[in-house]
């Protein structure tokens, strides 16, 4: 028997067929595409300024992603029922969650794209945040490649704090990077702070384009 899928493949089909609109709407620019891997598990790995930063991350995946998120958002109202319907992973603010881990393993091991923000929280408009310890713990342990992302400009659309998005007026551009090698790194930390960097560096692919 086929395994189901841990989202709602009825969602995705019709989210997919309104991807091109609000890749138009919300004036969304991406570089690098071919850097995430079409088949196979893997982690996507971006800053995080805004609430609108996972749903722009899957108007550009060519696979559905799979977002670990806090908590606290699955009791939000409307929100909470779409991200259960995203698949999306309930995360505790301890900062190693063995039980959501586990989850995100087993997920990477069957094939899936998950998605997380090292930072584990937004950051103010323009800066990064220090990531979280138990990023480099699961990275680490699912041992599957890891793509660097660079969100900028949800957050002039989407301030924190912000109830109603800034349309029109702003673009959000959304660089990809190559796959991060982790060899030789000796902490979780230092796997956390090594993912930052990479992202951070990625600032320089979108002055020299």
């Amino acid at each position: 028997m086929e395994k189901k899928a841990p989202y709602s493949e009825f969602g995705y089909k019709v989210f997919y067929k309104i991807r091109p609109a609000l890749k138009k709407l919300l004036k969304i620019n991406a570089v690098g595409l071919e850097n995430i891997p079409l088949t196979g598990g893997c982690i996507l790995a971006a800053n995080h300024r805004s609430y609108l930063d996972p749903p722009v991350l899957n108007i550009i995946s060519p696979r559905p992603i799979i977002f670990l998120a806090k908590k606290e958002l699955f009791e939000v109202p409307i929100l909470g029922w779409i991200i259960r319907k995203a698949g999306a992973i309930p995360v505790k603010r301890d900062n190693r969650d063995l039980i959501t881990i586990k989850k995100a393993i087993s997920l990477l091991k069957e094939g899936y794209v998950i998605g997380i923000f090292p930072e584990g929280t937004r950051a103010r408009p323009g800066e990064f945040r220090k990531p979280k310890p138990g990023v480099g713990y699961l990275i680490e342990k699912a041992k599957v490649p890891v793509i660097p992302i660079l969100i900028e400009g949800t957050d002039k659309i989407l301030p924190v704090k912000s109830k109603f998005p800034k349309l029109f007026k702003y673009n959000i551009d959304v660089i990809i990077g190559k796959p991060i090698n982790f060899e030789g790194i000796s902490s979780y930390e230092h796997v956390a702070e090594k993912v930052m960097y990479e992202i951070k560096k990625l600032k320089e692919v979108k002055r020299d384009g």
